[in-house]
């Protein structure tokens, strides 16, 4: 099964509500026909389609949710860990796919990301114009995590870019 496939299972209201009478305890169609109060003949459908989708398992008597396939789903479908297995558990939570997912509240973490971000997108000595620091922070913002801005901010505050006169520049 794929959470594709699990979504389209579970998009229909009524196959919803029979999955959770099943989940909740009832074992025939029968009896997920009086819980939901949806009629006999939708109950079945959708005992069908949710066996074909593989959430639910058995025929009528005996239905059941198939937590195996559930607990399968769930874990071939997370989000693959892009990152290098030696890098910085700080930049494994916070950095996917090179885009930030969040900033950290706490300083010091912050400023791990921040170093690793200046490192990766200014070369030491070269003087970089506004607009040019704006390019190089927006991939790193793709995922919504934070805004250019707010990073060029803290890259001057956290000293790991300097600026006069709209010049940036790393040390």
């Amino acid at each position: 099964m794929t959470t594709h496939a699990l979504a389209g299972a579970l998009a229909d209201d009524g196959r919803r509500r029979i999955f959770a009478a099943i989940v909740l305890g009832a074992t025939s169609a029968t009896e997920v026909a009086e819980r939901t109060g949806l009629p006999a003949r939708g109950v079945l459908t959708g005992v069908r389609r949710l066996h074909d989708a593989g959430l639910v398992t058995g025929a009528d008597g005996a239905l059941a949710a198939d937590e195996a396939s559930l607990r399968a789903t769930a874990r071939d479908s997370r989000p693959a860990d892009d990152a290098e297995p030696g890098l910085d558990p700080v930049l494994r939570t916070f950095l996917r796919a090179g885009a930030l997912v969040g900033l950290p509240a706490q300083r010091g973490r912050r400023r791990v990301l921040l170093a690793h971000i200046a490192e990766q997108s200014f070369a030491p000595g070269t003087r970089y114009p506004e607009r040019a620091v704006d390019d190089a922070l927006k991939p790193w913002c793709a995922a919504g995590g934070s805004d250019h801005a707010t990073l060029r901010r803290y890259l001057i505050d956290e000293q790991l870019l300097t600026r006069e006169h709209g010049i940036y520049q790393r040390l």
